[in-house]
Formats: structure tokens, sequence, C-alpha cells
């Protein structure tokens, strides 16, 4: 009796997982043939484009054209590309339509910092049509406030706060965890790369002195550059606001108010009677109409034209001189696959290639937004950007990190631009390796032995500490490593050895630094990089964008022949599974990542804004 029970009770949870399964894959496809449904919805007349951040604004396009599944909401959903919001907001301006931009950051999408810089930039330039920008909040972050203070108006909510204190940067260290796991760690670098710190996170639980320095002349630097941008939008003097900061002066509406940080504090019912003195008209409703950036990016239709490797054939059908945009966006990596957030070497220079090869193609763009990573990724990508340089204009266009192996692939250019909120140079190397010998043996009751032909047979490994030969064999590659990257910068920028050591070192400079010390030559975003492009082209304004994006996977292939999916060539994610050890180890996944030969910026660096 208690079986049939437990079977009928089995059967029927199976029979309706599979039901809830059915229904779950019908709802997603109607619901993905509903975000590519090709008739064209219009823009109300009288519109405000709200930029709201509910959706994440990126460098790259996902390599999906699914783009990513939200649980909450059963939908899929795609961030908006710098880009196409660039693009939009340059739109805007000469949209009929649109009567101005409203500020009103009511979701959580992300935007990094130099992107922040870019969106402000795209808006200070909206405003030159004569068009408004207002902002309204029931509260700003700090970051927000950055971007609302471009407005011509900024309201707050007579409840809400407006943060100001100040910017830092930090770093998380795992010395404390390792030492529990009896996780011993050998670190290599060379002796000039005393702020290549990159290896500080395994063997100190903070700061070293010269990495200390460097992260204090950083958070300087682009701290001048927020408050230089928000003094010149809203009249105060640059050192008012520093002490604001450092006094946390700026504590309820009242106080920003008086201090000129807002003009007003209201509540959101007060910003549409704002829209009205614009003469913005009213829909039959008695509202205004609105519409998102996200809204306004997919109606109007900025995104570039997309190829694939070894298929550039929707390019050529456009007739057009064509500019390619290469991303490299995420940690550089040895191999040849399609992930989101990963650079992976022989794809980026393949993509590079393809553009060197391609007739059409009369320049290309580099977006790079990456902390470094493989020397070797960096180097097989550095010789295809070197040989793209030799026929065709090269311009690179830095986001919010170009450093150590993501400045790497980046000297051959022939332009390198910056945001001043970027985060350049670490012209540097390291090595890390870890031995778990000892945690495997006391941890888990686990030893190794091994019958071997030589003390090296089987090369280096992490069940053993290193043998003085295997030491001295990788702090020989160490050096090769740094001397060849010196020597790409040196040769790339046009710069005498002596003075890339100078400022090499494996230090981080922001964009505002690395122009005075001749690493960048401008200050600047995407679109400024691609005018330069088109420059040094001599396009004189007839051509096409085209990004490189990966190939259809069969299953989105299946929703392509149903006409589900735009003609465009996307690529699915993929997962990296990790071995015994990483599940062994897993609270400390830093252990796999990082070891090797690595061109990476100082470890894990992020930038509260």
């Amino acid at each position: 009796m208690n079986f049939w029970k437990s079977f009928s009770a089995s059967l029927l949870a199976t029979a309706l997982g599979v039901v809830v399964f059915i229904l779950f894959v019908i709802s997603s496809i109607g619901g993905i043939a509903s975000l590519f449904e090709t008739e064209q919805p219009t823009i109300p007349s009288q519109s405000v484009l709200y930029i709201d951040l509910a959706e994440d604004i990126v460098d790259a396009p996902l390599l999906s054209p699914l783009g990513t599944f939200d649980p909450s909401s059963m939908e899929f959903y795609a961030p908006i590309t710098m880009i196409e919001a660039l693009a939009a907001i340059e739109k805007a301006a000469i949209d009929d339509n649109i009567k101005g931009i409203c500020i009103k950051i009511d979701g959580a999408g992300i935007l990094e910092a130099a992107n922040v810089e870019e969106l402000r930039a795209a808006l200070e330039r909206f405003k030159l049509s004569g068009k408004f920008v207002v902002a309204y909040d029931d509260s700003y972050t700090q970051g927000e406030y950055y971007l609302a203070s471009v407005a011509n108006e900024v309201m707050l909510n007579p409840e809400g706060s407006l943060e100001w204190s100040g910017l830092g940067l930090s770093s998380m260290f795992y010395k404390g965890l390792l030492n529990k796991l009896d996780v011993e760690v050998e670190v290599f670098r060379p002796t000039d790369c005393k702020y290549k710190s990159g290896v500080e996170p395994f063997i100190l639980t903070k700061m070293s002195e010269a990495n200390r320095m460097q992260m204090q002349s950083l958070v300087d630097a682009m701290w001048n550059t927020i408050c230089e941008d928000v003094a010149a939008s809203r009249g105060i003097e640059v050192e008012n606001l520093k002490r604001y900061a450092a006094e946390l002066a700026i504590t309820l509406p009242e106080d920003a108010l008086n201090a000129h940080l807002i003009d007003a504090i209201a509540y959101e019912d007060e910003l549409f009677a704002l829209y009205d003195s614009y003469g913005v008209k009213r829909n039959d409703m008695g509202l205004h109409s609105t519409i998102t950036l996200g809204e306004y990016v997919a109606m109007v239709n900025v995104a570039p034209l997309r190829a694939t490797v070894g298929d550039d054939t929707m390019v050529k059908a456009s007739g057009k001189s064509l500019v390619a945009i290469i991303y490299a966006d995420g940690e550089i990596v040895d191999g040849n696959m399609y992930m989101d957030g990963s650079v992976f070497g022989t794809r980026l220079a393949e993509e590079l290639r393809q553009a060197r090869l391609s007739k059409e193609t009369k320049a290309v763009v580099v977006r790079v937004n990456s902390p470094g990573g493989s020397a070797l990724a960096s180097e097989v990508a550095w010789r295809e950007m070197e040989l793209l340089q030799e026929v065709k204009p090269v311009v690179v266009s830095m986001g919010s990190m170009a450093a150590s192996g993501g400045y790497y692939i980046s000297a051959p250019a022939d332009y390198i631009i910056a945001d001043r909120l970027t985060l350049t140079g670490s012209i540097g190397v390291f090595g890390v390796l870890f031995n778990l010998e000892n945690t495997f043996k006391n941890k888990l009751g686990i030893t190794f032995d091994t019958a071997a032909t030589s003390p090296a047979a089987g090369g280096m490994n992490m069940m053993r500490e290193l043998t003085p030969k295997e030491r001295k064999s990788l702090e020989r590659s160490i050096d090769r490593v740094y001397a060849t990257f010196t020597s790409h910068v040196a040769e790339g920028r046009n710069l005498p050895l002596k003075d890339v050591l100078n400022i090499a070192e494996g230090r981080v400079w922001s964009g505002t630094e690395a122009l005075e010390h001749g690493l960048v030559d401008a200050l600047g975003g995407f679109n400024e990089a691609i005018g330069k492009a088109v420059e040094l082209a001599d396009l004189k304004g007839d051509y096409a964008l085209y990004e490189f994006t990966a190939p259809l996977t069969p299953f989105e292939e299946w929703l392509d022949s149903m006409g589900m999916l735009y003609a465009k060539s996307w690529g699915m994610d993929y997962t990296i599974h990790g071995d015994i050890i990483r599940e062994v180890l897993r609270e400390s996944p830093v252990i796999m990542k990082n070891s090797g030969i690595q061109a990476l910026v100082p470890g894990d660096i992020k930038i509260n804004l």
C-alpha cells in the first residue's frame, strides 16, 4: 500500500513537472517571439525620454540574441550597449517627438564609472539642441548625482537624500583564508614592478606602501574629475564640493539645496508641472508621454550591423565603406571560445585578422574594457593588432579599465582615447603559484607520490613545492614577458624604452594621468574614437559601423528559421566547469583563476562611486 501511494505521488509530481516545463517552454518561446516582433512601434509625439537604468548599460553586446533570462519576470532581456545609448541620445536631439530628457534612476541597472562619464558628456551635447534635461529622484547615490548634475534643473524628494561623501578604491585580501586552508603561495614579479600589486591579495592583509600610494593618487585624480564636472555644471567651487564631502555636510535635502547641489525640493507631481513649463503637452489622458532609454534604443534601431568570423555577408551587402567595432570586454584568457565577460586571445586575433583582410573595412575601433589577464593571450592579440595597424587606421577606445594586458593589446594602435575615469597602464607582469600539498594532506587526508624520470617531470603543479630549477625557470619567464611588454609599449607609443620603464613598474594611471605620460593620445569616449577612425580613414561621413559577434547556436538557428530572431549572427554563453580542486577549495576560487603568468591590474579593484 505504501509503495503504491509513493509511486502514485511520484508519478503525479513527475506529470505536473512535465506540464509546468512545457508551459514554461511555450511561454518562453512566446516571450522570445514578442521580443523580436518585426512590427515597428511608433514614438508618441511630445515624449520625454527617461534615463532610468532599468537596463544595464554595458560596453559589449551579449553574445546570445536571447539576452539574459530573468527568472523573476520570466522574460529575456538584453542590456543596452554604450554605443547604442550614445547613438540614441544623439538621435533624440534631432527627433521632433522627443521634447527633453529626464534622469530618474528607478532601476538597478549597472553603469560603470567611465560609462557614467561618457553618458554625461552625451547629455551635455544633447543640451546644445536647445531641449531640456531635468533630473528627479527620491534619493541620489553619489554616482547617480554625478550623472544628474548635468541637468538644467535637479529636483529631490522632500524626504529624500543625496549622498556626497567622496570616492574610494578597495581591494579584497585572501591571505587569511589561504592560511586557514594551509595553502602556500609563491609569487613572482620583476624587481622593478613594485606597483604590480595583483599578487598582494595572496600574501598581505592590506595594501603595501607602494600600492597605497598609487591607489591614493588614482582616487585623488578621479575625485578631481568628478568634482570638476559637477562644479562646472552647478556653478560651485571645486574646493567647496570637496569640503562638503569631507565634512559630510550634505545630509538633508535642505543641505543640498543650500549648497546649490539641487534646484528644488519637490514631489514628483511638481516634476510634471516642470514639463508643462517647458511646453510639453499632455496626452488625451492628461498625462505626459514618456519612453525609457531601452525602449527608445529598440525603436530607433541604432545598433551597428553584425558580422561573424568567416561570414561578413550582411555587412558587405550594405554597399558602404565600413568601420569595424571590435570588443575586448573582460579578462583576457587563452583559447578560442565565446563567453560573455571573457576575451579569448585567439578569438580576438581572428576578429582583428578578418577586419584586416576585409576590403570593405576601412578603419577599426577596438573598445577595450579589460583588467588584463593571460600574458600569452595578450601577445597573440597584440600580433594581429600590429599587423592590422600596418594597413588600416586603428583607434582604441578605453572603457572603465584598459590595464595591464588590456594596455598590452592597445599599444600598437594609431590613436588611443581614454575617459578621464579610465584605469589604464599597469604595465607589468606577475606569476602566482599555489602549493596545495598541505591542504590535501592536513584538511582531507590525501597525499600524492610520483615516480618520475626527473625532478621536474610532469611540469609544475600545485601538489608539491617548486624545485630551485623550476623557480629559476619561472623567474626567467617573468622577466622575459616584462621585457617584451615594455618594448611593445615603447614601439607602439614611439617612446624611448627608458621613459616607458619609468612609467611602467606595474603602476595604474587614471586616463588624465595617462595622457600626461603619453600612454594615451586624447581624452574622450566611444564617439570620439569613432570620429577619429573616420577622420584617419578619410571617409567623409559615408560609412557604416559593424560589430563582430558569435555564430548562432542550433537552437538559435531554429528560432531564426521561425522568424523569431533578427537576421544577425550571435552566440550562446558557455559555462566552464571547474575540476575537483576547485570543488574542494570552492571557498577560494581565486586560487585557480590567478595561477600562472598574468598581466592583470592590481587585484580586484572596486570603484565605489
